[in-house]
């Protein structure tokens, strides 16, 4: 959170996952930061530790990087010093809240598209045009969930093809491969069968997180959401959403020069886990790593974890973040549809981007 009083005094607030609050007050002067004082609720020893963060933080000039401003904070710190429920990191988040060069989801008005409709090319082209419209400050950030219209296999930016999709079970089961804009694996989608969901947030939300961080901290509402359903589960990093009932989703990010940032999810819901592996090239090297010998069994969906409809899940989730963030319900608009059919002509449907990595 970050805000200004009448006198200009610059105020930002950061909560630490897991941790305390921390608060900062200052001013700028000449393009650098003036009469610092930091608080929260945090633990700090010894008490003259205090003075030594605001005089670290004292002079340095407003578009001072997020690193630079943990690593002065830290080098002005005496070897003793001892820092319970925050860290310098966390400083450096607070005071470029208190710049405005990092925001949290309070700062932000939210909007949520309900689940919609469309080919599986235009799902993967829309994705492209709200974040850069987002990044751009043509659009909210928004939420948006997926409705499938066909079978699918969306392979990551940088898959082989033929090494992910085996053709002759696509071409049986009639599925259609498309190649999306983020890294990451294969997903095998049909109607009803998944819940999918994309973020379209400035990266000023994730300042100063890493990937890995950033991953867990956007989709905490998902895990509040699981929760109320019954379902305890979190992140096996780097985008792996886990119960120990084993996977049930996996997530996967892109960042834009626009400011804008794509960060979207698929769950499985209720799998035809014969039929994926008869589509997916799902080799022994991919699961190495899992803990399990058989494709099959290394995703447990949600119908069987929740016995619930996938409506009321997603249901559930549009209310847990409605309720968190403030968020209301949107559409597509034309000029939008426009811009993602005519990237799916351009781009997405193409051999060259669909081959890209043959």
């Amino acid at each position: 959170m970050a805000s200004a009083d009448n006198s200009g005094r610059r105020h930002g607030e950061y909560k630490v996952p897991g941790g305390k609050l921390v608060v900062v007050d200052l001013d700028v002067r000449d393009g650098r930061l003036a009469d610092v004082s930091l608080g929260g609720d945090f633990f700090l020893e010894p008490d003259e530790a205090l003075g030594d963060i605001n005089a670290a933080l004292e002079g340095l000039p407003v578009e001072t990087s997020f690193g630079d401003i943990a690593a002065a904070v830290r080098s002005g710190l005496s070897p003793d010093a001892v820092l319970f429920g925050f860290s310098p990191e966390a400083v450096a988040t607070t005071v470029r809240r208190a710049l405005g060069k990092a925001t949290g989801w309070g700062d932000h008005q939210w909007e949520i598209i309900p689940p919609t409709p469309l080919s599986t090319h235009m799902h993967v082209a829309m994705d492209e045009v709200l974040a850069e419209e987002v990044g751009a400050g043509k659009r909210n950030p928004t939420l948006r969930f997926w409705e499938w219209e066909s079978p699918s296999v969306v392979i990551g930016s940088f898959q082989s093809l033929k090494n992910e999709v085996d053709p002759e079970g696509a071409r049986r089961h009639g599925v259609t491969v498309v190649r999306r804009i983020t890294g990451g694996g294969a997903m095998f989608m049909e109607h009803g069968n998944a819940i999918t969901y994309s973020l379209y947030i400035p990266q000023s939300l994730v300042d100063g997180l890493s990937f890995a961080d950033s991953y867990p901290f956007l989709d905490a509402w998902v895990m509040e959401s699981l929760k109320k359903l019954g379902i305890s589960a979190w992140y096996v990093p780097l985008n792996d959403m886990a119960t120990d009932q084993g996977k049930i989703g996996g997530a996967a990010q892109k960042r834009f020069s626009s400011g804008g940032m794509l960060h979207h999810v698929t769950m499985s819901y209720n799998i035809d886990a014969d039929k994926m592996v008869e589509v997916l090239r799902i080799g022994k090297e991919k699961l190495s790593d899992k803990g399990t010998t058989s494709a099959k069994k290394r995703v447990d969906p949600l119908k069987r974890q929740t016995g619930l409809s996938r409506e009321d899940i997603i249901a559930t989730m549009m209310d847990t973040f409605a309720t968190r963030y403030g968020a209301v319900q949107a559409g597509i608009s034309d000029e939008e549809l426009a811009l993602a059919e005519q990237k799916v002509a351009e781009k997405f449907d193409t051999p060259e981007w669909l081959k890209r990595v043959p």
